[in-house]
């Protein structure tokens, strides 16, 4: 039997779609979710001017779309598929092969971005299990991305420096200039990132440890990982977060910053959220000062997530009179309308280490919660700020200097910088 068997029989929800035999050599496949698509050449075509790794790879590109969709959209995804039938044509060789599926009238239900996801990555799946190799790497990626010339091999040796590793994130940058978007993208785009990465870093300074980047278009799983947390959703947005807070929970999750993945800044309505549907909205509302998550509510719950192991082995009594009363009001009042109590003390009563409670305690207090208390604060205590303002403020305490600095853009590349340059 081989190691995913079980999950693909229960899980799966079509047959294998590839009926080319998997190479033996084979240890990375790419996939793609591709909907209304008129740009996935440029995509392939960076793939394809990769540097070949060691290991074979391949590239599954999953065509889809819903039972409700119009006409436009299953003429573009017909000439999508034609496109790129014959661009696979001529590009295949030995160490890199494209495949193309299709699966249309996807159940109205759950069409979209996850499902999509998760098709392909089952048929990645399939492909390992035929030759029984879960540490086979799949990785997410998106139709109208680019990529750099060694994301192959960079990919490949994280994975071999790192033989237990469940996942990473690649590191990935946007398109700040050039002639293929209006100016009002490029900058709308800036502010955009640059609330993604204030967010993540965000969250880092205030000492969660499952503080990485959850892009679609810049994440690698291995098979056994991917199998291990029940496979990919199928939200019809931000099922990339939902996902890797998933994986990211199963520790031994890294960084990729030796290449880079770049994702379009285009405006898209394909999705309820996300960065696609953010740049419409910058578009449609005239945005030119975006507002996020105020920094002050990051620097209250540092102050809870500092004192974590103090909530070692205490009672009801000493958590409401001793503890809590000392954080800051937003954090208190979250806490008692969470009734956090309750999952602190079943952590308790299974534990029997600090390092274990520790590990279980922010498993509680995880990414979505500090998302929902975020949104809880800021509906009940405080307003949201200027992106600018709020990145500045997370410099400072990160003892960089952000004087005569005021644009979005001049902070992304800091962030960036940063981030390259920091574990």
């Amino acid at each position: 039997m081989a190691f995913a068997d079980k999950y693909l029989k229960k899980q799966r929800l079509y047959p294998d779609y590839i009926k080319d035999i998997a190479s033996e050599q084979l240890n990375i496949i790419v996939t793609i979710p591709c909907f209304n698509e008129p740009d996935l050449i440029p995509g392939l075509e960076a793939l394809w001017n990769c540097e070949r790794p060691d290991c074979n790879a391949e590239v599954i590109v999953m065509v889809n779309s819903g039972e409700l969709a119009g006409k436009e959209i299953l003429a573009q995804n017909e000439k999508t598929i034609a496109d790129a039938a014959n661009w696979m044509a001529d590009h295949q060789d030995e160490k890199l092969k494209f495949y193309l599926i299709h699966q249309p009238n996807l159940p109205k239900k759950f069409a979209g971005v996850g499902l999509a996801r998760k098709i392909a990555m089952d048929e990645a799946v399939s492909r390992f299990n035929k030759i029984d190799k879960p540490n086979g790497i799949i990785t997410g990626f998106d139709a109208d991305s680019g990529c750099d010339a060694n994301y192959f091999v960079e990919i490949e040796k994280m994975f071999k420096k790192h033989p237990k590793a469940n996942g990473a994130n690649i590191f990935y940058e946007h398109p700040l200039e050039g002639t293929e978007f209006d100016q009002p993208i490029y900058d709308a785009i800036a502010q955009y990132e640059l609330y993604l990465r204030y967010y993540m870093l965000a969250m880092r300074y205030a000492g969660h440890p499952h503080a990485f980047h959850t892009v679609g278009s810049s994440f690698a799983v291995t098979a056994k990982a991917y199998i291990m947390q029940g496979g990919m959703n199928r939200r019809q947005a931000g099922e990339d977060f939902y996902f890797l807070q998933k994986i990211i929970a199963l520790g031994k999750f890294y960084e990729i910053k030796t290449t880079r993945v770049i994702p379009s800044p285009r405006e898209s309505d394909r999705v309820p959220f996300g960065t696609g549907k953010a740049i419409s909205t910058f578009m449609e509302k005239g945005i030119i000062d975006y507002k996020t998550y105020n920094y002050s509510a990051f620097k209250d719950v540092k102050k809870f997530f500092d004192r974590a192991d103090d909530f070692f082995g205490v009672d009801y009594d000493t958590y409401l009179n001793k503890l809590i009363v000392d954080l800051p009001g937003p954090v208190r009042s979250y806490l008692k309308e969470d009734n956090f109590f309750e999952s602190l003390d079943e952590i308790n009563r299974n534990c029997s280490s600090v390092e274990s409670f520790r590990k279980k305690f922010f498993g509680a207090f995880n990414a979505f919660k500090v998302l929902k208390y975020l949104n809880n604060v800021h509906e009940q205590f405080i307003d949201e700020e200027s992106i600018v303002v709020c990145a500045k403020q997370l410099l400072i305490d990160l003892g960089i200097e952000t004087k005569g600095i005021y644009s979005a853009k001049e902070l992304l590349e800091i962030y960036r910088e940063y981030e390259k340059n920091h574990e």
